[in-house]
């Protein structure tokens, strides 16, 4: 008989593919005589038959071993029963950690994941040593500061003063304004007035107006100033603010250095969180993940969403300004009593934001008059923009489903 065993388990070697039920049936016919059978090959080294070896779980003939079973070893030989020989099946499929449901497909893991306050994240264990995934969560972004939009005036050569055409003397000590009714004699002076010395429209002394001097008061109209000009936007920066973590939890992912399966059901061996039972911070939860935010599935129903970026948009708004405001212009008006401007009679300040009205004497010839500008102001301008703009979001998201 042992001449036939020989025989089938040299043409088993001796073909090109070894037939495994070929050997699963020698195996069934010479173990209940001898732990294992020394076989001449096709070559010189002969070669070794006998219980299944781990790696050949799984095949036909070479079924899982229930834990505690001496393999294929039988009831004699090397195996023993439950034996612990190297043939054993419970130290070579046995899990030193927890057998949980394999990852589906097109998921990552299982997975060691923790998380909490970025400060606080531990290194990975060393039973799962690699780091597989590393995200945030909680994004709490500081207010964005803007600089301070100013505007710089207009130009001064931009600006002009209209010196005032419009002069007239009053019968009576108030100007026609201020005392409605009041007769009014023209004094103005002549179109495109550069504000050189003129004559025109002189009034001669003891000018009758219905019984009344026509010359009580003089009133001059407020000369008119143009900007051609415009504001320019000036920025001010604001200091630059110190970096701050816009995230509030980090997610550490760690992943052991290879997966094996857990003997009879096909469950993947997965390393023991340090503190089982204990979430993050202070421990690690088991878990798959998933590029995505996606939905979890049995058994891995809870779901964490963490984030590897940040789509930032923010910004301010440009800076702009108005158009001008509150440009003025000063003239210093003189009139005399003579045609030449020889002879003073008065001298006043008048503003573009106030006409003038001063008493004279009664009767007073008004006989020439002159005009220079003092000052342009080309006024402001009220700045805008410099507000933030856009929002901070997080970008990049993966899906953890962890074990309850």
């Amino acid at each position: 008989m042992l001449n036939a065993i020989d025989d089938l388990a040299k043409a088993a070697r001796c073909e090109r593919r070894p037939s495994l039920r070929i050997l699963s049936a020698m195996r069934s016919l010479l173990l209940p005589f001898v732990g294992f059978l020394l076989l001449s090959g096709c070559g010189e080294d002969p070669t070794v038959y006998g219980p299944c070896q781990p790696q050949e779980y799984g095949n036909p003939g070479c079924p899982w071993p229930e834990e505690g079973d001496g393999g294929a070893g039988g009831e004699g030989g090397g195996g023993g029963e439950g034996g612990g020989s190297e043939a054993s099946g419970g130290d070579e499929t046995a899990c030193a950690g927890d057998c949980v449901p394999p990852a589906p497909l097109g998921w990552f893991g299982p997975a060691l994941l923790w998380y909490g306050p970025p400060d606080q994240a531990p290194d990975c264990p060393a039973a799962a040593p690699n780091v597989g995934y590393e995200g945030f969560a909680d994004l709490v972004p500081e207010p964005l500061a803007c600089a301070t939009c100013l505007c710089d005036p207009p130009d001064a050569a931009t600006a002009s003063c209209q010196l005032p055409l419009g002069w007239s003397a009053h019968a009576a000590t108030m100007c026609s304004g201020d005392a409605p009714g009041t007769l009014a004699t023209t004094f103005a002076a002549p179109e495109a007035w550069d504000g050189a010395c003129t004559a025109a429209n002189a009034i001669p002394a003891d000018q009758d107006c219905g019984g009344q001097p026509c010359v009580q008061s003089l009133s001059i109209e407020a000369p008119t100033v143009t900007v051609a000009g415009a504001c320019t936007p000036r920025v001010d920066e604001p200091p630059v603010p110190a970096f701050l973590d816009p995230w509030r939890t980090r997610a550490l992912a760690c992943l052991p250095g290879a997966y094996t399966e857990c003997p009879g059901d096909r469950s993947t061996c997965m390393p023991s969180p340090g503190q089982p039972g204990v979430p993050p911070p202070g421990g690690f939860l088991t878990c798959i993940f998933h590029e995505g935010d996606v939905t979890c599935g049995e058994p891995y129903l809870v779901k964490h969403v963490f984030h590897g970026g940040i789509d930032d948009t923010r910004g301010c708004s440009p800076c702009g300004c108005g158009e001008p405001e509150g440009a003025s212009c000063t003239i210093m008006a003189s009139v005399y009593s003579d045609g030449a401007c020889g002879e003073a009679l008065l001298s006043a300040v008048v503003s573009s934001t106030t006409p003038f009205c001063g008493v004279t004497p009664p009767g007073v010839a008004l006989g020439s008059k002159s005009a220079e500008v003092v000052a342009v102001d080309p006024g402001g301008c009220a700045p805008s923009g410099g507000e933030p703009i856009g929002e901070m979001v997080p970008a990049e998201p993966s899906t953890f489903c962890c074990l309850a």
